[in-house]
């Protein structure tokens, strides 16, 4: 697979059909182009996650891996694309905003609109995202974009992760693992998580020793 890879341009890698990496996938699933698989993806998770308006979705690619090669070795704009359609296709519908991680090389800050920014108060940073610096999938949601800004951080109340880019640092506490559907996207492993409020109670939660079990709670 990798030698053949290699032959293509990453302009060709874009229709590499999703669900070709895993095991786990039926034969069914290569059939699926990148960005009806992306969707179908964040489609679950939204609904695992109750994503509507107001919630934030934190995106994490890298499209070398879609494309069969090592994180950070070859993105591709191309196969970008497709992955933002089937993101913004599910983000339209449901009207949640997604945000885009970019590489470690931008501190991993976040593409996102500046009425977002402005809405939730947060620092802006000045870098414009490209595939060398920044990251492909980070670099076509910018373009695509009517008012870009970048962010240094985010509270995120959902992500995906396709390629294993490391999103937990913007993930709101406490993050519940997903497992969609289809494990890979092209040759990307798909992790993603929602998140959950903190609980404080509960029937597994302990108050007190069984010295104390005779005392009051609140004294």
């Amino acid at each position: 697979m990798d030698e053949v890879l290699k032959q293509k341009s990453w302009e060709e890698r874009a229709t590499i059909p999703a669900g070709t990496g895993g095991k786990e996938d039926s034969p069914s699933d290569s059939a699926i182009l990148l960005s009806e698989a992306t969707a179908t993806v964040v489609r679950e998770l939204a609904a695992a996650g109750k994503l509507g308006p107001g919630k934030i979705l934190v995106v994490g690619v890298s499209t070398s891996e879609v494309a069969g090669a090592r994180i950070g070795t070859g993105g591709a704009l191309a196969v970008a694309e497709q992955l933002l359609e089937g993101i913004t296709q599910v983000a339209d519908e449901l009207g949640f905003h997604p945000v885009y991680q970019c590489c470690e090389h931008l501190n991993r800050a976040l593409v996102m609109e500046r009425s977002l920014l402005d809405g939730l108060g947060l620092q802006e940073v000045a870098a414009v995202p490209i595939p060398g610096a920044g990251g492909s999938m980070a670099a076509a949601a910018y373009r695509s974009m009517k008012d870009p800004v970048l962010a240094e951080t985010v509270q995120a109340h959902a992500g995906i992760d396709i390629g294993e880019t490391l999103i937990g640092m913007h993930l709101r506490r406490v993050a519940v693992p997903f497992r969609p559907s289809l494990r890979y996207i092209g040759e990307a492993r798909v992790n993603a998580a929602w998140s959950r409020p903190a609980l404080i109670g509960g029937e597994r939660a302990v108050y007190r020793t069984q010295e104390q079990s005779g005392a009051r709670l609140c004294e």
